[in-house]
């Protein structure tokens, strides 16, 4: 699958080819990277290469997997082989550790917006004791993501779940927080480059795999 547009996501992006033996990524000046294994830094603009089978994986900019991302990687696209054998294994049990440095306040902040995300950003600020030009300010130092852009990750990661366990489209619009199903499009192609006729059949496969795998 490639993508249909560039677009730019709130987390790390760790693309690792399967069937083939590189996948490649195009950078918004033209460059196309290549390699067994690319990862791409929250808010670079890119897009994807078509190759046939590609596993990708998104890290959270505040766990503890981001940081290994960050050191080794850079702020752009870059040929990361060391990634090559990557699996949900190696990710998931960094997956609820905070970065390192990670302010306090900024997890809490994004742990609430993980939970619902539906709070008003003066309301969510305010808890953990902070203007929202300093919540904002706070994301973007630490994390080098705009903290608007993060919920809307989240809220089309619950709407990606919704789907991939079978809803339609405007339940999984609802469930995410969206206004209507075009408002879910927009937003999809926005961050993932895709729209969901293009994403739907993987996240039904996967949905499917994971209800085998617990049986």
């Amino acid at each position: 699958m490639a993508d249909s547009a560039f677009h730019r996501h709130a987390t790390f992006q760790v693309a690792v080819a399967a069937a083939a033996r590189t996948v490649a990524i195009d950078d918004d000046t033209g460059r196309r990277h290549r390699g067994p294994a690319l990862v791409v830094a929250p808010m670079v603009r890119h897009r994807m290469a078509p190759t046939r089978e590609v596993l990708t994986f998104y890290v959270d900019p505040h766990c503890a997997f981001a940081d290994r991302l960050r050191a080794g990687c850079g702020p752009g696209v870059a040929v990361a082989p060391q990634w090559q054998g990557l699996t949900e294994r190696d990710v998931r049990p960094h997956g609820g550790l905070p970065a390192t440095g990670l302010d306090p306040r900024l997890r809490a902040a994004m742990a609430a917006l993980a939970a619902d995300g539906r709070e008003p950003l003066e309301g969510l600020a305010a808890r953990v004791g902070l203007s929202p030009q300093r919540l904002r300010a706070l994301a973007r130092r630490q994390l080098g993501v705009p903290l608007a852009r993060w919920r809307s990750w989240q809220r089309l990661s619950r709407a990606a779940l919704a789907l991939g366990e079978g809803c339609s489209l405007a339940q999984a619009a609802l469930a995410g927080g969206f206004a209507d199903q075009a408002h879910l499009t927009r937003w999809m192609r926005e961050l993932t480059g895709l729209t969901p006729s293009q994403v739907l059949p993987a996240l039904r496969g996967t949905a499917v795999q994971a209800g085998r795998r617990a049986v």
